[in-house]
Parts: C-alpha cells; sequence; structure tokens
C-alpha cells in the first residue's frame, strides 16, 4: 500500500473526475435529480449535515471513499482510538478520545489503564467546581471565591474560551475572565475588574515552560503580593493544569491544586481534560459531563457509521475533493449564532496547526499534493458585510461550511427567522450565482462549494459533538495526506528565536531584525 495518496487508483479517477465537472453547474445537478437534497445529506443524534450544494456526484463520492480506503483510514482509526502510538514524531499515543469515554471503561498504555486516571481527575474537577459555585471554596483570607482567571495560550485557552462563551447566557454566577496574550493590556484588564482576595487564577501549561503564560501568572502572584495582607497564603489561589509538576510547586501552587495533563492529549485537543476546568467552575460539572457526552456520541458515530454516512468521514472527504482537485485552498467557517464568534478561531488553531504540514510520515517533502487549507471566518449575519464579496466574486475559489441553530434560546422568532433566512440565502446565492444580470458588475460565477450543519440547539452536548465532529474530520484527511496531524513543531523555531533576543544573543539575527530590535531600544530609553 502506497503511503502517497496520488498513487492510489481512485486519486487518479477523481483526477480525471474533476476535469471532467469542473465546469458543471451544481444546480443543473439539483434540477437532474429531484432526491439529490436526500441523497446528499445525513443525521446523526439530532445534528443534521447538507452536502448537497457541493460539487459532487454519487461517483465521486464513492472515488472519494474509495480513496480513504485505499489510504488505510480504517486501520488508522483504529489505531487512534486503540492507543498505538500515532504521533510518530514524538512516540506518543492520542487519546483525546479516551477524555470522552463513559466510567468503567478500559483502555491500557503502557500498562496502565488510562480511563482510572482520567475519571479520578473528573472527580477532583467536580470536587472543586462544586467548592467554587458554592461559596466553600476561600481564598487566602477566607473569603469566598467569586472571580476566577484563566491563564494559558493556544490550546490551553481556545477551547475553553469557546465553550464558556457560546453557553454564557446559561449562568450568571462566577465571573470569568481569560488571558492569553503577553501584552501587559490583557492580563492589566482582567485584574482592574478583580478584587484579590475573592480571585482565583488557573494557570493551564502542559509543560509549564511556555514564556507568554509564565509571565502572566508572575504578574497575577506579583498582583495578589501587593494587594493582600503580608504573610498571606496566596498558594490558595492558584490552581495549575500541568505535566510538570515540579514546576508548577516552584511556582507556588500547593500539591493538591495541581491537576494532571498527560503526554497522550495533544494541546490543542485538550478542552475535554482539566485544562476545561474553568467550563466547569462557570457552568457546573453536570454541563461539562454533557460536553463530553456529545463528544462521545460522534466518537462512536465516526468508529461505526458506514464511511459514506460517516458525517466527519465525508466532511474531510468533501474537503479533499474541494482542495486535492477543485484547487480552493480556503475553508470558511460560518456560524450563524453570535454565541459561536470564538468558533473559527478555535477551529483556525484545530486545523491549521494540526495538517498545515509538507512533510509526510516517512519524512519526505510533499511536493505532488496540497495539505490543509486556510481557515477563517466570522460569525454570521456580522460576516456577510464583511469579506461575502469575496466568497461570490472573487477570484478564488472559496468552499465555506454554514453552522446553524434550530432552537435558540429566546423568543424573538422575528431575530431567528431572519437570521435563518440569511444563511439559507447565502448558501443558495453561493451556488446558483446569477448568470443573466443586466450588469456585467452583478455576474455571480455560482458554484461555490458549501456545506451546512443543523444543531438542534446550542447546549453543551450540540458543542461537543461539533467540536468532534472537526477533530475526527481533521484526523482523517492527515490519514489520507500522510502526514502528523499530532505535533507542531513549525511553532518551536519562533519561540527559540525570541529566546534568544531576550537574552541578547544576535548570533542568528539578520539585519532587518537587527536594526528593528535597535529602534525598540531606542524608544524604551
Amino acid at each position: 500500500m502506497s503511503s502517497n495518496p496520488t498513487q492510489h487508483d481512485a486519486w487518479k479517477n477523481l483526477t480525471e473526475h474533476a476535469q471532467n465537472i469542473q465546469k458543471t453547474p451544481v444546480k443543473s445537478l439539483f434540477e437532474a435529480d429531484i432526491n439529490r437534497f436526500d441523497q446528499f445529506s445525513t443525521n446523526h443524534d439530532s445534528l443534521f449535515f447538507d452536502y448537497s450544494k457541493q460539487l459532487i456526484t454519487k461517483e465521486i463520492l464513492d472515488d472519494l471513499v474509495t480513496l480513504a480506503q485505499e489510504c488505510g483510514l480504517k486501520e488508522k482509526r483504529k489505531a487512534l482510538f486503540s492507543g498505538d502510538k500515532i504521533n510518530k514524531t514524538e512516540g506518543r499515543s492520542v487519546l483525546h478520545t479516551a477524555l470522552r469515554e463513559p466510567k468503567g471503561s478500559s483502555l491500557n498504555v503502557n500498562g496502565q489503564n488510562v480511563s482510572d486516571d482520567i475519571h479520578s481527575t473528573l472527580n477532583v474537577m467536580k470536587d472543586i467546581s462544586d467548592k467554587v459555585r458554592s461559596g466553600k471554596y476561600l481564598g487566602s483570607t477566607g473569603k469566598p471565591v467569586t472571580k476566577i482567571i484563566s491563564i494559558g495560550i493556544g490550546g490551553s485557552d481556545f477551547g475553553p474560551r469557546l465553550i464558556c462563551n457560546a453557553l454564557k447566557d446559561n449562568i450568571k454566577d462566577i465571573k470569568l475572565d481569560f488571558v492569553s496574550n503577553i501584552d501587559a493590556s490583557d492580563i492589566t484588564h482582567a485584574l482592574g475588574k478583580s478584587e484579590p482576595e475573592k480571585t482565583l487564577f488557573i494557570v493551564i501549561s502542559k509543560s509549564f515552560t511556555t514564556n507568554d503564560t509564565l509571565i502572566n501568572a508572575g504578574t497575577a502572584k506579583k498582583w495578589l503580593e501587593s494587594q493582600l495582607p503580608e504573610n498571606s497564603d496566596i498558594s490558595k489561589q492558584f490552581i495549575a493544569v500541568t505535566t510538570n509538576a515540579t514546576a508548577a510547586r516552584t511556582f507556588g501552587v500547593s500539591d493538591h491544586n495541581i491537576l494532571p495533563m498527560w503526554e497522550w492529549v495533544n494541546g490543542r485537543f485538550s478542552l475535554w481534560s482539566a485544562v476545561g476546568l474553568p467550563i466547569c467552575l462557570r457552568f457546573g460539572f453536570n454541563v461539562f459531563q454533557e460536553l463530553l457526552n456529545g463528544a462521545y456520541s460522534i466518537d462512536k458515530h465516526f468508529q461505526e457509521a458506514p464511511l459514506d454516512e460517516n458525517i466527519p468521514v465525508l466532511m474531510a472527504l468533501i474537503g479533499i475533493w474541494n482542495r486535492n482537485f477543485l484547487q480552493s485552498q480556503t475553508l470558511a467557517i460560518l456560524p450563524y449564532s453570535q454565541r459561536l464568534f470564538y468558533l473559527p478561531a478555535y477551529l483556525r488553531q484545530l486545523d491549521m496547526e494540526s495538517n498545515g504540514k509538507t512533510i509526510d510520515l516517512e519524512g519526505n517533502q510533499i511536493i505532488d499534493y496540497q495539505t490543509g487549507p486556510v481557515i477563517f471566518g466570522e460569525a454570521g449575519t456580522n460576516g456577510q458585510h464583511s469579506f461575502y464579496q469575496h466568497l461570490h466574486q472573487g477570484s478564488d475559489l472559496m468552499a465555506s461550511d454554514f453552522i446553524g441553530i434550530l432552537n435558540p434560546d429566546h423568543d424573538y422568532d422575528e431575530h431567528q427567522s431572519c437570521l435563518m433566512n440569511n444563511m439559507l440565502a447565502q448558501s443558495q446565492a453561493l451556488m446558483q450565482g446569477r448568470q443573466n444580470p443586466d450588469s456585467p458588475h452583478r455576474y455571480f460565477e455560482g458554484n461555490k462549494p458549501n456545506s451546512t450543519i443543523l444543531l438542534e440547539k446550542l447546549d453543551a452536548k450540540h458543542l461537543g459533538m461539533l467540536i468532534a465532529l472537526y477533530e475526527h474530520k481533521i484526523f482523517v484527511q492527515g490519514a489520507i495526506w500522510n502526514i502528523n496531524s499530532f505535533d507542531q513543531y513549525g511553532v518551536e523555531l519562533g519561540k527559540e528565536l525570541s529566546k534568544k533576543l531576550v537574552e541578547n544573543d544576535l548570533s542568528d539575527a539578520d539585519s532587518s531584525t537587527k536594526g528593528l530590535l535597535s529602534l525598540i531600544h531606542k524608544v524604551k530609553k
């Protein structure tokens, strides 16, 4: 079995399909088949997926499924869930799915049942969140905690921030801020809204060496020391989530306030772990459990559904078709819900940090096919007044995912009707276009590929389902492109060079970097 997907017969067939169908209007496919919507849509557990506006036929879909089989998707999927070390460059298992397994499950990694560790940690998370939410968790001066500041960056920030924003209308007990940027404006803004005696900091860093996070945490610590009575035990106001307990202790976090992460959970897939503690504190442990349940529902669907009815597989294969055969370089994430404001940013990291690779699993440079697309987007309807012009009439072919909520958490029917009608109209317009306008400036080519995901409602369960869909989609695409979706060496070089600049080591610096650094130092003086 070749590891290069272009060597498979299905890839060659798909290349021919692309040459033959690119000028075919999708609307003509609807005209030719009155059942097209039914044929190219499916659902699972109150989540609906429509991909009928994609430029595909049954023959194309069949060859895409065959390509997945020829690339060993079923075997790779089994290895993912079995705990095999599929992160080959780092020699690690990839087990974010294990975090969603129900109590009583068993999965051995290196001779240890990781399910025991997972559920032990969940119990600690429940205990902490119950104490904080009931007013029994006391700060260093004996006052109940009423404010949480979560300090992390990347995967330690995006997931909890997304969930807490999406569910923000459901609770109003505990105040919560997120701090990620090393720009001091971020943390000073959060501190300025907080009472030192009543603030609990959660420092989330897998390695506990991330400079941005440690500097922000250090500023928080100095703020407490300067604001609280002398000799206050400020360790009571810090919780750490990390694999590096030693570093957390050195920082000043008590042992009973250090929650574990594991090497087999990648940062951008980690919100299901103790990284999700801010979610528990904000909404209660039961809501976090529903998030896990929703993701687990998709895990089972991904494992058990036939490939041609498997929603994350279908999403991945359509993405392969658009990226590699129709030459679409981007994917717009278009949630028609203001509460999903952070979803495009979350998926941007999830996808681009996973599949933004040009080296395959064997260490070879990939030269004859493209890998991960550029991800961008914004919540509708705001996005319509921003970049949709480019979607409709720009010179680039851009694929889109529309995401809608059937039952909102409000009674403003006029708003909801307008919102959903806008979503459907944009999806229709991108596909149909306008071929005979009264002015050439009003010509729309159409044939812009787009899919629609509908959730019954926007609660924790459906959020878990939605995120897990994209996780598995990304895994499938990485499996077909023969890349490791679970390392991120591209993030490291900038960090290494930054450390050198901090140490005033300019041995690797070019004249531009030296010149700019000199200007910065002059302004500081």
